[in-house]
Protein backbone atom coordinates (compact mmCIF):
# COMPACT_ATOMS: atom_id res chain seq x y z
CA UNK A 1 0.00 0.00 0.00
CA UNK A 2 1.10 3.28 -1.05
CA UNK A 3 2.36 5.76 2.28
CA UNK A 4 0.27 8.88 2.55
CA UNK A 5 1.94 12.32 1.37
CA UNK A 6 2.10 13.21 4.92
CA UNK A 7 2.94 11.03 8.42
CA UNK A 8 2.05 11.81 11.63
CA UNK A 9 3.65 9.55 14.94
CA UNK A 10 3.30 10.52 18.45
CA UNK A 11 5.65 9.53 21.52
CA UNK A 12 6.39 10.77 24.71
CA UNK A 13 3.84 13.72 23.78
CA UNK A 14 6.10 14.66 20.69
CA UNK A 15 4.14 14.87 17.51
CA UNK A 16 6.20 13.64 14.32
CA UNK A 17 4.94 15.42 11.18
CA UNK A 18 6.80 14.49 8.27
CA UNK A 19 6.09 15.82 4.42
CA UNK A 20 6.66 12.33 2.50
CA UNK A 21 6.81 13.09 -1.42
CA UNK A 22 10.34 13.17 -1.15
CA UNK A 23 11.14 12.28 -5.22
CA UNK A 24 9.15 15.50 -5.38
CA UNK A 25 11.07 17.45 -2.88
CA UNK A 26 8.01 17.58 -0.85
CA UNK A 27 6.70 19.81 -3.22
CA UNK A 28 2.97 20.44 -2.31
CA UNK A 29 0.17 19.05 -4.36
CA UNK A 30 -3.53 18.57 -3.25
CA UNK A 31 -2.62 14.99 -1.68
CA UNK A 32 0.44 16.62 0.81
CA UNK A 33 -2.10 19.59 1.23
CA UNK A 34 -4.61 17.76 2.47
CA UNK A 35 -2.88 15.12 4.17
CA UNK A 36 -0.81 17.96 6.28
CA UNK A 37 -4.50 19.57 7.31
CA UNK A 38 -5.11 16.30 8.72
CA UNK A 39 -2.46 16.25 10.70
CA UNK A 40 -2.72 19.58 11.99
CA UNK A 41 -6.14 18.79 12.73
CA UNK A 42 -5.02 15.55 14.91
CA UNK A 43 -2.73 17.03 16.79
CA UNK A 44 -4.58 19.79 17.87
CA UNK A 45 -6.96 17.30 19.17
CA UNK A 46 -5.26 14.88 20.97
CA UNK A 47 -4.24 16.01 24.80
CA UNK A 48 -1.48 14.04 24.93
CA UNK A 49 0.38 15.77 22.53
CA UNK A 50 2.73 18.31 24.16
CA UNK A 51 4.77 19.86 21.56
CA UNK A 52 4.77 19.03 17.56
CA UNK A 53 7.42 18.77 15.13
CA UNK A 54 7.70 19.17 11.35
CA UNK A 55 10.03 18.15 9.02
CA UNK A 56 10.37 16.52 5.69
CA UNK A 57 11.72 12.91 4.40
CA UNK A 58 14.55 12.95 2.35
CA UNK A 59 16.99 15.67 1.05
CA UNK A 60 14.14 18.22 1.02
CA UNK A 61 12.14 20.38 3.89
CA UNK A 62 9.82 21.62 1.10
CA UNK A 63 10.35 22.60 -2.07
CA UNK A 64 7.40 24.64 -2.37
CA UNK A 65 4.37 24.32 -4.93
CA UNK A 66 4.49 21.20 -7.16
CA UNK A 67 4.26 22.98 -10.69
CA UNK A 68 3.68 19.96 -12.55
CA UNK A 69 0.44 19.99 -10.32
CA UNK A 70 0.22 23.38 -10.54
CA UNK A 71 0.12 23.31 -14.03
CA UNK A 72 -2.95 21.39 -13.96
CA UNK A 73 -5.03 23.60 -11.97
CA UNK A 74 -7.20 24.72 -15.30
CA UNK A 75 -9.74 27.61 -14.00
CA UNK A 76 -8.82 30.66 -11.70
CA UNK A 77 -11.60 29.22 -8.77
CA UNK A 78 -9.44 25.69 -9.07
CA UNK A 79 -6.23 27.94 -8.39
CA UNK A 80 -7.59 29.82 -5.53
CA UNK A 81 -8.75 27.02 -3.97
CA UNK A 82 -5.51 25.14 -3.64
CA UNK A 83 -3.39 28.22 -2.38
CA UNK A 84 -6.13 28.78 0.25
CA UNK A 85 -6.11 25.39 1.35
CA UNK A 86 -2.47 25.40 1.87
CA UNK A 87 -2.99 28.79 3.30
CA UNK A 88 -5.21 27.61 5.75
CA UNK A 89 -2.43 24.81 6.86
CA UNK A 90 0.02 27.82 8.03
CA UNK A 91 -2.97 29.69 9.43
CA UNK A 92 -3.46 26.32 11.75
CA UNK A 93 0.06 25.58 12.31
CA UNK A 94 0.48 29.39 14.16
CA UNK A 95 -3.19 29.11 15.75
CA UNK A 96 -2.14 25.73 16.77
CA UNK A 97 -2.23 26.53 20.47
CA UNK A 98 0.36 23.98 21.35
CA UNK A 99 4.78 24.38 20.27
CA UNK A 100 5.61 23.38 17.06
CA UNK A 101 9.06 23.16 15.58
CA UNK A 102 10.43 23.05 12.51
CA UNK A 103 13.33 20.80 11.56
CA UNK A 104 14.70 22.19 8.27
CA UNK A 105 16.84 19.04 6.74
CA UNK A 106 17.22 20.46 3.59
CA UNK A 107 16.21 22.98 1.00
CA UNK A 108 12.96 25.21 2.13
CA UNK A 109 12.00 27.40 -1.26
CA UNK A 110 9.09 29.18 -2.01
CA UNK A 111 5.97 27.85 0.42
CA UNK A 112 8.09 25.27 2.15
CA UNK A 113 10.08 28.34 3.59
CA UNK A 114 6.73 30.03 4.45
CA UNK A 115 5.89 26.57 6.38
CA UNK A 116 9.19 27.18 8.17
CA UNK A 117 8.61 30.75 9.27
CA UNK A 118 4.77 29.96 10.74
CA UNK A 119 6.77 27.35 12.99
CA UNK A 120 7.07 28.75 16.89
CA UNK A 121 11.23 27.81 16.66
CA UNK A 122 13.60 26.34 13.22
CA UNK A 123 16.33 23.84 13.51
CA UNK A 124 18.13 23.56 10.70
CA UNK A 125 20.90 21.30 9.21
CA UNK A 126 23.90 23.45 8.30
CA UNK A 127 23.37 22.30 4.70
CA UNK A 128 19.75 23.53 4.54
CA UNK A 129 18.78 26.57 1.72
CA UNK A 130 16.14 28.84 2.02
CA UNK A 131 14.53 30.80 -0.75
CA UNK A 132 11.45 32.94 -1.71
CA UNK A 133 11.78 31.52 -5.15
CA UNK A 134 8.12 32.93 -6.30
CA UNK A 135 9.34 35.60 -8.53
CA UNK A 136 11.65 33.11 -10.40
CA UNK A 137 8.48 31.85 -12.24
CA UNK A 138 5.99 34.89 -12.02
CA UNK A 139 4.26 34.61 -8.97
CA UNK A 140 4.23 36.34 -5.35
CA UNK A 141 4.59 34.85 -2.19
CA UNK A 142 2.18 32.98 -0.59
CA UNK A 143 0.96 30.78 2.77
CA UNK A 144 1.62 33.89 5.05
CA UNK A 145 5.03 34.89 3.61
CA UNK A 146 3.74 38.53 2.93
CA UNK A 147 3.04 38.69 6.30
CA UNK A 148 5.53 36.33 7.88
CA UNK A 149 8.59 37.37 6.37
CA UNK A 150 8.55 41.28 7.15
CA UNK A 151 8.16 40.47 10.55
CA UNK A 152 10.87 38.77 10.90
CA UNK A 153 13.64 40.46 8.92
CA UNK A 154 12.12 43.70 8.20
CA UNK A 155 10.36 45.77 5.08
CA UNK A 156 14.13 46.13 3.04
CA UNK A 157 15.27 42.58 3.10
CA UNK A 158 12.25 41.41 2.84
CA UNK A 159 11.64 43.11 -0.33
CA UNK A 160 14.96 41.77 -1.45
CA UNK A 161 14.87 38.48 -0.74
CA UNK A 162 11.13 38.36 -2.47
CA UNK A 163 12.30 40.18 -5.64
CA UNK A 164 15.45 38.81 -6.15
CA UNK A 165 14.45 34.81 -5.20
CA UNK A 166 17.93 34.65 -4.11
CA UNK A 167 19.07 31.53 -2.04
CA UNK A 168 20.30 31.95 1.18
CA UNK A 169 22.40 29.38 3.10
CA UNK A 170 21.71 28.24 6.98
CA UNK A 171 24.24 30.56 8.47
CA UNK A 172 22.74 33.57 6.18
CA UNK A 173 19.15 32.59 7.78
CA UNK A 174 20.46 32.59 11.39
CA UNK A 175 21.94 36.02 10.80
CA UNK A 176 18.81 36.93 9.73
CA UNK A 177 16.59 35.44 12.78
CA UNK A 178 14.92 33.33 9.90
CA UNK A 179 16.34 30.35 12.33
CA UNK A 180 17.16 29.77 15.66
CA UNK A 181 19.83 26.86 15.56
CA UNK A 182 21.89 25.94 12.77
CA UNK A 183 23.06 22.16 13.29
CA UNK A 184 25.24 19.45 11.69
CA UNK A 185 23.34 17.59 9.48
CA UNK A 186 24.09 14.09 11.74
CA UNK A 187 23.18 16.24 14.60
CA UNK A 188 20.19 17.32 13.44
CA UNK A 189 17.24 15.20 14.79
CA UNK A 190 19.03 14.66 18.13
CA UNK A 191 18.86 18.35 19.18
CA UNK A 192 15.66 19.32 17.75
CA UNK A 193 14.12 16.39 19.66
CA UNK A 194 16.41 17.51 22.78
CA UNK A 195 14.65 20.94 22.83
CA UNK A 196 11.04 19.40 21.98
CA UNK A 197 11.40 16.93 25.03
CA UNK A 198 12.06 20.42 27.11
CA UNK A 199 8.92 21.81 25.20
CA UNK A 200 6.96 18.56 26.15
CA UNK A 201 7.72 18.99 30.19
CA UNK A 202 6.51 22.27 30.20
CA UNK A 203 3.44 23.98 31.06
CA UNK A 204 1.50 23.03 28.23
CA UNK A 205 -1.48 25.86 29.49
CA UNK A 206 0.84 28.30 29.80
CA UNK A 207 2.67 27.57 26.16
CA UNK A 208 -0.57 27.77 24.64
CA UNK A 209 -1.13 31.20 26.32
CA UNK A 210 2.17 32.61 25.40
CA UNK A 211 2.30 31.36 21.33
CA UNK A 212 -1.19 32.86 21.22
CA UNK A 213 -0.47 36.33 22.58
CA UNK A 214 3.03 36.92 21.11
CA UNK A 215 1.40 35.95 17.99
CA UNK A 216 -1.09 38.43 18.01
CA UNK A 217 1.37 41.11 19.94
CA UNK A 218 1.85 43.31 16.38
CA UNK A 219 -1.74 44.11 16.12
CA UNK A 220 -2.15 45.50 19.47
CA UNK A 221 -1.10 48.21 21.58
CA UNK A 222 0.74 48.64 25.27
CA UNK A 223 -2.77 48.56 26.93
CA UNK A 224 -4.34 46.25 25.53
CA UNK A 225 -1.37 43.84 26.07
CA UNK A 226 -1.19 44.68 29.53
CA UNK A 227 -5.23 44.06 29.82
CA UNK A 228 -4.36 40.51 28.34
CA UNK A 229 -1.28 39.49 30.73
CA UNK A 230 -3.80 40.23 33.72
CA UNK A 231 -6.62 38.32 32.20
CA UNK A 232 -4.32 35.10 31.22
CA UNK A 233 -2.28 35.98 34.73
CA UNK A 234 -5.37 35.71 36.80
CA UNK A 235 -6.58 32.22 34.45
CA UNK A 236 -3.08 30.45 34.69
CA UNK A 237 -3.22 31.35 38.69
CA UNK A 238 -5.84 29.11 39.41
CA UNK A 239 -4.68 26.12 37.47
CA UNK A 240 -3.03 22.52 38.71
CA UNK A 241 0.27 23.06 36.94
CA UNK A 242 1.00 26.75 38.77
CA UNK A 243 -0.07 24.76 42.15
CA UNK A 244 2.81 22.24 40.69
CA UNK A 245 5.13 24.52 39.58
CA UNK A 246 5.34 26.83 42.99
CA UNK A 247 6.05 23.51 44.83
CA UNK A 248 8.47 22.34 42.76
CA UNK A 249 10.03 25.11 42.73
CA UNK A 250 9.86 25.30 46.75
CA UNK A 251 11.18 21.44 46.78
CA UNK A 252 13.76 21.76 44.40
CA UNK A 253 12.65 19.40 42.05
CA UNK A 254 11.49 19.15 38.49
CA UNK A 255 7.80 20.69 37.97
CA UNK A 256 5.21 17.68 36.99
CA UNK A 257 2.97 19.24 34.71
CA UNK A 258 -0.12 17.82 33.72
CA UNK A 259 -1.96 20.69 31.22
CA UNK A 260 -4.67 21.29 34.35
Amino acid sequence: MEETAVLLTVQDGIATITLNRPAAMNSLNQELTTDLAAALAAVRRDPAVRVAVLTGNGKAFCAGGDLNYLAGLDTPAACRDFISQAGANVESILNLEKPVIAMVNGVAAGAGFNIALACDVVFCASTAKFAQSFSKVGLVPDCGGLFLLPRLVGLHKAKELMFTADLIDATQALALGLVNQVVEPADLADATYKFARRLAAGAPLALGMIKKMVNRSDSLDLPSVLACEADLQTICMQTADYREGVTAFKEKRAPRFTGK
